[in-house]
């Protein structure tokens, strides 16, 4: 109980010596990653999220439009959802441009329901990004076996 009201009265003191014009501290808000890595990742993940969509959905449904830097894609409300949240967590990675894949990530940073969208996603269109960007797809295959520093970045 002494413990308690030693805290309530340096609580009080606290407020006394501050006053009103106390500001509550603003959040740290991590800096955006954007170097070359990051943005062949980012890359990768839109024409993945594309391709998915452009496969399991039917065209009337896609009326999102989504630059990923090389082309605008067109995706329905749900890809488009998750392609967002790809592209934030992509952004503000721990890692940064020492990242590896996020399948061999120590730390998972999507949600769980989101973790399943995306696992979904890269199921399916992985294999079919041989064939549709090829040079993206071998960069990717290469990241996974830990080579990213042994190939250019575009």
């Amino acid at each position: 109980m002494d413990n308690r009201r030693r805290t309530r009265e340096w609580a009080y003191e606290l407020y006394e010596l501050v006053g009103q014009t106390a500001v509550k501290p603003k959040a740290v808000r991590k800096a955006e990653n954007n170097g070359p890595r990051i943005r062949r990742e980012k890359l990768t993940v839109s024409f993945m999220i594309g391709r998915y969509c452009s496969g399991h959905h039917n065209r009337a449904s896609r009326m999102h439009d989504c630059d990923n830097g090389s082309r605008t894609i067109r995706l329905c409300q749900e890809c488009y959802v998750l392609h967002q949240y790809a592209m934030k967590r992509l952004s503000l990675c721990q890692f940064g441009e020492e990242k590896s894949t996020c399948v061999e990530c120590p730390v998972h940073c999507y949600k769980p329901k989101q973790r399943l969208q995306i696992k979904e996603v890269m199921r399916y269109s992985g294999p079919r990004m041989l064939m549709s960007h090829p040079v993206l797809a071998i960069w990717h295959l290469l990241d996974q076996r830990g080579d990213k520093h042994k190939h250019p970045t575009p």
